[in-house]
């Protein structure tokens, strides 16, 4: 069974490793010293929101969607950030924020690359919620050392870098995406956020319209740090909090990364209480975990290019990145999830189509 364990393991630290590959080049020192927070994207380049420092590629009064990665496990001495080109994770060979920038939105990337640089998942997971977990809040080097770092978690640090990077925002729409691991920071930062909306120290515009968890991973048992509790039981009662106020919340699953328990728990409570989907890569193969885990973000930005996904060739919609809030709302509170029926063997969602499933 230990055997086992190491396999399952070892083949998902490479998963989650592939999928960190970009294709825009950061400078060195992004990896050599700490550099962590909010950048901003324009078509051809990318510029970190610093506090009280204009940023050309953020426009307060944009709707605006922030992406937040997942594990990074070798990702830091390789010198590779995740970008929206998904290009090395089997996507197109595009920029997918383009789509978001021709649409009026002002795209971000929220990274913590160096503090998710861990060879155990878990390590990673615990810096979300905790500065005193089993690595504290180290971080990594490209040299491949390891540095003591600031005694806040990485919620409480991202959290800080969004807020301080979009000051005086008033844009319509605030949607925060989260891929694997980072589908805990979406949920986390977007509960401080409503928190500091409801206290009056944000105003309203902060507060998210939208959350997509992307392919979500939720490690198998209890966290001392988390008094116990489960990380998927703390994202449970963080979705009921935000689901109270309104908010869309919506999940893909792509792998079976998510769905197998010595792996992680697929958190049927959370899934069963908002919009879930279903997706079926088959245009990768079964060994392409790393390419599966990533197809969710694939789909979900690339989908903005199209037309509002729908069930059974119907005018019925399902949940895509192109689809409205309402809609998102409607599939939280029907009893019913959907599955990709159709475009499996193919990476666009150009030709996907859906049919609805039963709960988890």
């Amino acid at each position: 069974m230990k055997k086992q364990l190491t396999l399952l393991w070892a083949v998902l630290a490479i998963a989650f490793s592939m999928s960190a590959n970009a294709e825009i080049t950061f400078p060195n020192s992004v990896y050599s010293s700490l550099d962590y927070g909010l950048y901003w994207f324009d078509y051809n380049d990318a510029k970190k929101a610093n506090k009280g420092e204009p940023n050309p590629y953020y426009s307060s009064n944009k709707k605006t969607v922030i992406y937040i990665h997942g594990w990074q496990n070798g990702s830091v001495t390789s010198r590779n950030r995740e970008t929206l080109n998904r290009n090395r994770s089997g996507g197109p060979n595009q920029d997918l924020a383009w789509y978001w920038l021709d649409r009026g939105y002002n795209v971000g990337i929220l990274y913590w690359n160096q503090f998710a640089d861990e060879s155990e998942v878990k390590d990673a997971e615990a810096k979300i919620h905790s500065a005193n977990g089993p690595r504290n809040m180290r971080w990594k080097s490209s040299n491949g050392s390891y540095s003591s770092g600031p005694n806040k978690s990485v919620t409480d640090l991202l959290y800080t870098a969004l807020v301080d990077g979009m000051p005086g925002f008033s844009g319509s729409e605030l949607r925060v995406t989260g891929h694997s691991l980072g589908n805990q920071l979406a949920l986390t930062i977007s509960n401080k956020l409503n928190t500091a909306v409801n206290q009056g120290s944000l105003s309203g515009a902060y507060r998210p319209d939208r959350i997509a968890l992307l392919d979500p991973f939720y490690s198998i048992g209890e966290k001392s740090y988390l008094n116990n509790q489960w990380t998927g039981e703390r994202s449970k009662d963080i979705v009921d909090t935000l689901k109270a106020k309104g908010i869309a919340i919506e999940a893909y699953r792509s792998s079976p990364v998510t769905s197998t328990f010595l792996a992680g728990d697929n958190n049927a409570s959370l899934m069963n209480s908002i919009a879930f989907s279903e997706l079926k890569p088959w245009n990768f193969q079964f060994w392409q975990i790393a390419e599966k885990h990533g197809a969710a973000v694939t789909h979900y930005f690339w989908s903005r290019a199209f037309s509002p996904l729908t069930l059974d060739r119907s005018s019925t919609q399902v949940p895509s990145a192109s689809s409205s809030a309402s809609v998102i709302k409607t599939w939280m509170n029907k009893n019913k999830g959907v599955i990709q029926d159709s475009g499996a063997w193919s990476a666009t969602p150009a030709d996907d189509d859906f049919k609805e499933k039963s709960r988890l």
